[in-house]
């Protein structure tokens, strides 16, 4: 029996012309094919990435551990203490920190009666920071009993053991209310500095009769903290004239009475 002849490939210079024609036509026809359907593909693949990597970074950030609370950094500091604000800024930790409610922790911290203000910030990738703007007391008044610093706004929010040199002193009658506090704290920040040094305290009754007691005893009359910048400017000048009580309540038409 024969062996079977093995035979190599064709030599394609054996292969009609037309043969060869009609192959080269069916790859590039193939070819063709293949690049339509990437065209076609392509772009469904492009959004199935970016879906995917939407979803993975959003997954990432708002509901992984990767990127969760692990701190809070606490500015602005100088008579609080800063586990004072953390104890009320009550972070939750280990949260993630996309999903950190920022104005429900400022409103925490602002409701310290020392804080004036707060502002609330992401640190990435873990951190949250709380700045805080503290009150600062422009005098003291005394309420049942107690030594209280006032701020600016008029606002009562610190105790003292006893009253700072340097701040003026607030009195008030039994039925002093909170906006006749604020109408005087006004008076106060108002005051030049030579004038401030030289008051002993300020009188409140209602907004519009406030008085100031200076160290020498003397009064002035200042009603409302209306034109208060008008009536330092008033007084400055009155005071060169001895007297016993001066009137600026009415800038316009000052008056001075009785001897000192």
């Amino acid at each position: 029996m024969r062996s079977p002849v093995r035979r190599g490939p064709a030599d394609p210079t054996t292969v009609p012309p037309a043969e060869r024609t009609t192959a080269r036509s069916r790859r590039r026809f193939a070819r063709r094919q293949w690049a339509r359907r990437w065209l076609a593909w392509r772009y469904v693949v492009a959004v199935l990435l970016l879906v995917a990597l939407v979803a993975g970074t959003v997954w990432a950030v708002f509901f992984s551990s990767f990127l969760a609370v692990q701190g809070v950094r606490v500015d602005g500091l100088h008579d609080l203490r800063a586990g004072q604000v953390r104890a009320a800024a009550d972070v939750p930790m280990g949260e993630p920190l996309a999903r950190v409610d920022l104005d429900g922790i400022r409103r925490r911290v602002e409701s310290l009666a020392g804080v004036r203000s707060a502002d609330v910030t992401r640190e990435w990738p873990d951190q949250v920071r709380v700045t805080v703007v503290e009150r600062v007391a422009i005098a003291v008044v005394e309420i049942g009993g107690r030594i209280r610093g006032m701020d600016a706004d008029g606002v009562v929010f610190r105790d003292y053991t006893q009253a700072p040199a340097g701040l003026p002193r607030v009195q008030t009658s039994s039925g002093t209310r909170s906006d006749a506090l604020q109408e005087a704290a006004r008076v106060i920040a108002a005051l030049p500095a030579d004038l401030a040094r030289i008051v002993d305290h300020v009188g409140v009754q209602t907004v519009d009769q406030i008085e100031l007691v200076l160290r020498d005893g003397r009064v002035v009359v200042w009603g409302s903290a209306d034109e208060s910048s008008v009536k330092a400017r008033v007084l400055a000048a009155l005071l060169q004239h001895p007297a016993r009580t001066y009137d600026v309540s009415v800038p316009e038409q000052p008056t001075t009475a009785g001897t000192p």
